[in-house]
C-alpha cells in the first residue's frame, strides 16, 4: 500500500476544482521560448531570463530587454536572474553579471573584481550583499567591493550553481560536482556522497521550517536534518516507465503552505515535469496535465502561491492547488493489482456511493469512462495511465502501470 500511496494524489474540493495551467510563449509577448531562470519582484511582477534576452511580466503586459534595445546589457543569453530587496535586477551571463537600476545597466566582469565571468546563480543575503555562484567559485558584492572564493579557500571542484540561506543566515551552496556546502561566513564544510547524498551534482537546496535541508541532485532528493545528518532519500517523485526510477532534480522550493515543489527532467528519456509533496505523498504534473514542456529549468513561487515553471518551451503558471491531505483521507482508496496486465479493481474504504472514473493515456487523451469498480486495460499497450476517480466531493488522480 505504501507504493500505491506514493502514486496517489487527493484533491479535497467542494466543486471538483483542480489545478489550472496557464501557459505563456513568445506568441504572448515573451522574448524567447527557451526560458532559463526567473525571479519574483512582488505585486504580481515577474522577470524571466531566456536564451535571447529578458522579459518582465506585470500580469498583463510583457516588456523585453535585449542587447538590441539596451546596448549596455552584456549578453542576451541569461543564465541567472534575481530581483533584490531594493528593486534592483541582477542578471548573470557567460560574460559577466549586470545590474539594472534606475533604467541603467551596470555590468561587472573579472576586471572589476568578479571571480569568474561565467555566472550560474545569483542570490541576496539578509544583510543586502549579492552572492554570485560561478563556474569556478563564489563572489560576494557588498555594494562597493568584491570578495571571491575558489578551490584554494575550501570550495570543491565544480563551481557554485545554487545558493540559499538558513534561518541563521548561514549560506548553503550547491556544487556542480562536489556536493553541497555549508558556509558560516568563515569556513566551508562540504557534504557529499560519503555523507549520504544521492549524487554530488547538486542543482537545488530547499530549507524547511525545521531547518532540514532538502538537497536536489541529479539522482533525486536527499534530506539532511537540522544537525546536517542524512535522514532519507526520494528518487521517485515523478513516476517514470520501468525500469527507470531516478529523478534528476532541476530545482526545488517550498511555498508558504509548506508544499515542496520539484522540477524534474530526465534528458535521455526527454521526459520531465513538476512534482509536489504535500507531507503525505507525491503528485506529479506533466504535459498531459497542461504543462507547456518537459525541460524544466526553474521554479518561482509568487505571493499568491502560484507556481511559475520555466521550461525550454515557454512558461507555465500552476494555480488552484490544494494544500494538504488530512490523516483521515490516507489509504481511503486502493487500486490493485498495480502494475496490471488486464483488470484493475477499485476499492474505497467506508464509501458506498456512486463512483465515476475516467482513464487517460500519458499524453492526456481520454480513453474510457466508467462507473464500475473493475476497470479493464487489456486493450491498451504497455505504459503509464492516469485514472481520475470522483466520489462524493472528492476527486482523486491515480497513476497505474499496464505491463
Amino acid at each position: 500500500m505504501k507504493y500505491l500511496k506514493a502514486l496517489l494524489y487527493t484533491l479535497i474540493v467542494s466543486n471538483f476544482v483542480g489545478q489550472t495551467f496557464t501557459n505563456f510563449t513568445s506568441a504572448d509577448g515573451l522574448v524567447d521560448d527557451n526560458v532559463t531562470c526567473g525571479t519574483y519582484q512582488g505585486n504580481g511582477i515577474l522577470w524571466f531570463g531566456t536564451q535571447n534576452g529578458i522579459s518582465k511580466f506585470d500580469g498583463v503586459n510583457w516588456t523585453n530587454f535585449t542587447t538590441f534595445t539596451d546596448s549596455n546589457l552584456i549578453s542576451n543569453t541569461i543564465t541567472a536572474i534575481k530581483i533584490t530587496n531594493n528593486g534592483d535586477l541582477w542578471v548573470g551571463t557567460d560574460f559577466g553579471v549586470c545590474k539594472y537600476a534606475d533604467s541603467i545597466w551596470t555590468c561587472f566582469t573579472t576586471s572589476d573584481g568578479l571571480g569568474d565571468d561565467r555566472i550560474k546563480y545569483i542570490e541576496q543575503s539578509a544583510d543586502g550583499r549579492i552572492w554570485i555562484g560561478e563556474y569556478d567559485g563564489l563572489s560576494i558584492y557588498d555594494g562597493s567591493n568584491w570578495t571571491t572564493y575558489n578551490l584554494t579557500d575550501g570550495l570543491p571542484f565544480g563551481g557554485i550553481q545554487y545558493i540559499t540561506f538558513d534561518n541563521n543566515d548561514d549560506a548553503w551552496l550547491g556544487s556542480g560536482f562536489g556536493g553541497f556546502i555549508h558556509f558560516d561566513h568563515t569556513n566551508f564544510t562540504v557534504y557529499n556522497a560519503n555523507d549520504g547524498l544521492l549524487n554530488n551534482i547538486v542543482n537545488g537546496i530547499a530549507i524547511d521550517s525545521q531547518n532540514k535541508k532538502w538537497v536536489g541532485s541529479s539522482s533525486g532528493i536527499s534530506i539532511f536534518d537540522n544537525q546536517n545528518l542524512w535522514e532519507k532519500n526520494y528518487t521517485m517523485m515523478y513516476l517514470l516507465p520501468p525500469p527507470d526510477t531516478l529523478n534528476p532534480v532541476m530545482d526545488l522550493v517550498f511555498d508558504s503552505q509548506n508544499l515542496l515543489w520539484v522540477g524534474i527532467y530526465v534528458d535521455y528519456l526527454l521526459d520531465g515535469g513538476v512534482a509536489m509533496y504535500n507531507g503525505y505523498n507525491w503528485v506529479d504534473f506533466n504535459m498531459s496535465d497542461g504543462l507547456i514542456g518537459p525541460v524544466i529549468s526553474d521554479l518561482i513561487i509568487d505571493d499568491q502561491d502560484q507556481v511559475w515553471v520555466a521550461t525550454s518551451s515557454g512558461i507555465s503558471k500552476i494555480t488552484e492547488v490544494p494544500a494538504y491531505l488530512p490523516n483521515s483521507m490516507e489509504d481511503q482508496i486502493s487500486i490493485f493489482p498495480n502494475p496490471t496486465n488486464e483488470n484493475l479493481t477499485l476499492s474505497i474504504e467506508n464509501y458506498n456511493g456512486d463512483i465515476h472514473t475516467e482513464v487517460y493515456d500519458a499524453i492526456g487523451n481520454k480513453l474510457q469512462t466508467t462507473n464500475e469498480t473493475i476497470i479493464n486495460l487489456s486493450n491498451y499497450s504497455k505504459g503509464i495511465y492516469v485514472l481520475k476517480v470522483a466520489y462524493g466531493n472528492i476527486l482523486e488522480k491515480v497513476k497505474v502501470i499496464k505491463d
